[in-house]
């Protein structure tokens, strides 16, 4: 058996999320349709995570076994030539037998871009936040020291979350503006269901002056009993990286 790992972007506009379900098409559904047309065989593709409806990725990671010998270049060109517009695989390679997107993984990248603009962008409407309001970049940045750091992040989670452990390990949270764009890199060893979003939405409300940055640091000192920010809008979020 030979074990295929896929590098995937896909813009998660029209898609229910990464995985299969019964209230919508997800981007899962869709790569193992086409993969079942190129190998004539029912695939199990998975994946190194999910990402909720709405959330885009530029990388990633999903694996999946055939006993079918065929040449990378089936499992990129071929299969993109399958594959709506929407969604393509930019890397194909054979990895090792019993490599586990997620298991396997070592860390992750996020990028939130948030659109400071005064007006709405109707062209980048499906890829940021659109924050009307003055943020305070230097609050925000105070508030996104208290993140980095291995901590209880039960504040930061939304209502059916089944991790075992909200204990997560953040390397990074890095602001950076490109003309009217704030993209928040946050890059850490796991994430809980919505985590980064609830991240963005808490360090934006420190940035319209709703919460000072120190109350952040209170949210890892009374886990799950201080409530964080609203969970910010999906479109903007995007996994940029998996790492191994």
């Amino acid at each position: 058996m030979h074990t295929i790992k896929l590098v995937l972007e896909y813009d998660g506009t029209n898609y229910a999320g990464w995985q299969i379900q019964p209230n919508g098409i997800s981007v899962q559904q869709v790569v193992e349709e086409a993969l079942a047309r190129l190998l004539k065989e029912p695939v199990r593709v998975h994946s190194s995570g999910r990402t909720d409806a709405g959330v885009h990725a530029r990388g990633m990671v999903a694996a999946f076994t055939t006993a079918k010998g065929l040449p990378m270049r089936a499992f990129s060109d071929g299969l993109n030539a399958l594959l709506p517009p929407d969604i393509a695989v930019m890397e194909a390679l054979e990895a090792p037998d019993g490599f586990n997107p997620r298991f396997d993984a070592a860390g992750k990248h996020y990028r939130y871009t948030i659109h400071r603009g005064e007006r709405r962008s109707p062209l980048c409407r499906h890829y940021v936040w659109h924050a009307r309001e003055t943020l305070d970049l230097a609050a925000m940045e105070k508030g996104a020291s208290h993140m980095v750091g291995e901590h209880d992040f039960a504040s930061f989670r939304t209502a059916g979350c089944a991790a075992r452990t909200t204990v997560r390990r953040i390397d990074a949270v890095d602001l950076a503006l490109e003309g009217d764009l704030l993209h928040i890199d946050v890059k850490g060893s796991g994430f809980l269901r919505n985590m980064v979003r609830i991240m963005v939405g808490t360090l934006v409300e420190v940035g319209r002056g709703r919460r000072s940055a120190d109350d952040v640091a209170l949210l890892f000192r009374y886990p799950g009993e201080r409530f964080a920010g609203p969970t910010a809008p999906p479109q903007g979020l995007c996994l940029m990286e998996v790492y191994y």
